[in-house]
């Protein structure tokens, strides 16, 4: 029942609660920028990302008016910086409203997809589609969530029966509950880290699940990180099951009676490299090899996977043992209870601290936790790690009082009781030795009126009931946790949300455009100079000029200056250095050092001889912080 119970749990936890998930990364900008208007046609197309991002030879498609794609070959990383990825066009493009489709994997092992448009010469109408969905609304994606379910279960169950027998109870090896546990967990997973490596290349090119068993596709997926790290967790598998059978043969060489095997300090030592390096194939993939910290993060993540698999895993073994119905002999010791609930004690410490820091990296503020998926979730989770804290607290009472129940001290003042309960007549010489056997048997001990009975041997049975009673809820709500916990290692953490609308605010609301008349050096002809500053803060900008006649064409000018001055602190003239962009002047590196008022002067070469200088005032505001 209580298996059923704890499955009950985890399918009901997995069907109303895995929602669609979120990567690391976010697209802090592009350029051509979405929904710009280009005089001519691009040489390539850049996108940029808050993180590092791989990608396919299909991640970035760029499709024309008419849905042809007009990228030839496939995307590469601009200028040798990882969180790049550009694409070369082809030579002549026609007038038109073109379609930049794209799909990335960020570092922590999640894809992210996305599309945007931009025109050359004016807007039109386009027939390319593609698809808006999430990157997870998909079968694979859905299957690929649940399968991680089952692989951090797994990787509790083993870890934590393997511990409780390695440290809390080796005899426990012997018995069937304890062996099927690991089976289990080995087992699931081990099958899931195939399905999940088989899946990984559908999964990061949005394929289908028949795609799983295609070579090519499983070959790029065991060259990226996240593949890596799915085969090493096989290998290691491979390990431990030549380990677990050479154990499974010692317990079974004892079953004639002979004493089990103690484990000694190496059988330790290789179950806990093994756990560490089970737990590191986690954390080199996920949330810790991204963002900020991750040489601290890293080791942080392997602790707290640690600590849940020891804590939850043990938790259940030692359920199932409480439950084991066979000999008394056969029952879990009391001192076996004793340490496992001092392991347990400094597991939650561990999961506590470790948990404090990772949320303080992946929130960054108090704000985030009420206004983004990942601080709500992480909410949710604290209340059920606060309440099973307050669960454990009567385990452990329990805990004590069989422990106490059981101490030498008691039993030898139990036996103490036992003897002096032969009545003994003060001032009278004693009672004669009993003769008869045939007369009435005495009360049973502690019936007398003013006698106080000694603790009766159902007492260990009725802690151990209210142990396991504990033990159960604590262990659901231990699965609770687990399943959280899954589901906030595929959402976007609060701080790469913030990040990453943090770069959209800049890129939408940061740039500065200036329109300036001019005269054009004839008689009533106005000319009109437009000047786009982004993202108008302080630091590198682009820097783009626009000449137009007075009726709004684009007028075509031997020569355009662009120079800015921070007249109160005495800064400039610094020269923008525009180049002809054929239909536009532009460039690409203008630092500017301080906020405040600037006044841009802007020079127009409108013949050999004629020139004209137009200025006007630009607010560069600071870098948010």
């Amino acid at each position: 029942m209580t298996v059923l119970v704890l499955v009950a749990a985890v399918l009901a936890l997995l069907l109303g609660g895995a929602g669609a998930a979120s990567a690391h990364a976010g697209l802090s900008g592009s350029d051509p920028a979405d929904g710009s208007v280009l005089k001519t046609e691009p040489q390539h197309v850049t996108l940029t990302f808050t993180e590092s991002v791989s990608f396919s030879d299909d991640s970035l498609r760029v499709l024309s008016p008419a849905n042809e794609r007009v990228n030839p070959r496939p995307a590469q990383h601009a200028d040798g910086k990882e969180n790049t990825a550009r694409v070369e066009l082809s030579g002549k493009l026609p007038q038109g409203t073109y379609t930049v489709a794209w799909r990335v994997v960020s570092a922590d092992g999640h894809p992210i997809s996305g599309a945007f448009v931009f025109s050359i010469g004016r807007p039109s109408e386009t027939a390319a589609v593609v698809a808006t969905d999430s990157p997870d609304d998909t079968a694979v994606g859905r299957l690929y969530g649940v399968l991680r379910h089952v692989a951090y279960s797994g990787l509790a169950l083993l870890v934590g029966a393997a511990t409780f027998v390695l440290v809390c109870w080796p005899t426990a090896g012997a018995t069937r509950p304890v062996r099927r546990l690991l089976t289990v967990g080995w087992v699931a997973l081990t099958a899931s880290t195939v399905a999940l490596l088989l899946l990984r290349g559908p999964y990061e090119s949005a394929g289908s699940v028949t795609s799983a068993f295609d070579l090519g596709q499983l070959g790029r997926a065991v060259t990226t990180r996240s593949g890596g790290a799915l085969m090493a967790r096989l290998v290691l598998l491979a390990v431990i099951a030549v380990l677990l059978r050479r154990w499974a043969r010692r317990f079974d060489g004892a079953d004639d009676g002979a004493r089990p095997p103690e484990p000694g300090s190496r059988d330790r030592q290789v179950g806990a490299l093994l756990a560490v390096a089970l737990a590191v194939t986690w954390a080199f993939a996920e949330h810790a090899a991204a963002g900020i910290q991750v040489v601290l993060a890293m080791p942080v993540a392997v602790l707290h996977l640690l600590a849940m698999g020891v804590w939850l895993g043990g938790l259940i073994t030692l359920l199932l043992l409480l439950r084991r119905r066979g000999p008394a002999d056969q029952g879990v010791p009391a001192s076996a209870i004793a340490r496992f609930s001092r392991m347990a004690f400094r597991a939650v410490t561990v999961l506590v601290g470790t948990g404090v820091y990772q949320s303080w990296r992946q929130v960054g503020s108090w704000e985030a936790l009420s206004s983004t998926s990942y601080g709500r979730t992480l909410v949710v989770k604290v209340a059920v790690v606060v309440l099973v804290l307050w669960v454990a607290s009567y385990s452990r009472r329990w805990t004590a009082r069989l422990v106490h129940e059981a101490s030498p001290a008691k039993a030898v003042r139990v036996r103490a009781a036992e003897r002096a309960r032969v009545a003994q007549t003060v001032g009278a010489p004693p009672a004669p030795a009993r003769q008869d056997h045939d007369t009435a048997p005495d009360a049973p001990a502690g019936d007398g009126p003013d006698e106080k009975a000694a603790p009766p041997a159902s007492d260990a049975d009725t802690y151990r009931r209210g142990l396991r009673r504990m033990v159960t809820v604590e262990a659901v709500l231990g699965v609770v946790v687990l399943v959280i916990t899954t589901v906030l290692t595929g959402t976007q953490p609060s701080r790469a949300a913030g990040e990453k609308a943090a770069a959209a605010s800049v890129a939408d609301s940061g740039v500065k455009v200036l329109t300036v008349p001019f005269d054009m050096g004839t008689a009533n002809h106005q000319g009109t100079v437009q000047i786009t500053l982004s993202p108008g803060r302080v630091g590198e900008n682009t820097v783009e000029a626009v000449v137009f006649t007075a009726d709004g064409g684009l007028a075509s000018v031997p020569e355009l200056r662009v120079t800015l001055t921070q007249e109160e602190l005495g800064i400039g003239p610094l020269d923008a250095k525009l180049k002809n962009q054929k239909g536009y002047w532009a460039a690409y590196d203008l630092r500017l050092p301080m906020p405040g008022e600037w006044t841009v002067n802007v020079t127009i070469r409108t013949t050999d001889i004629d020139q004209v200088t137009v200025r006007e005032t630009v607010r560069i505001t600071s870098v948010p912080r």
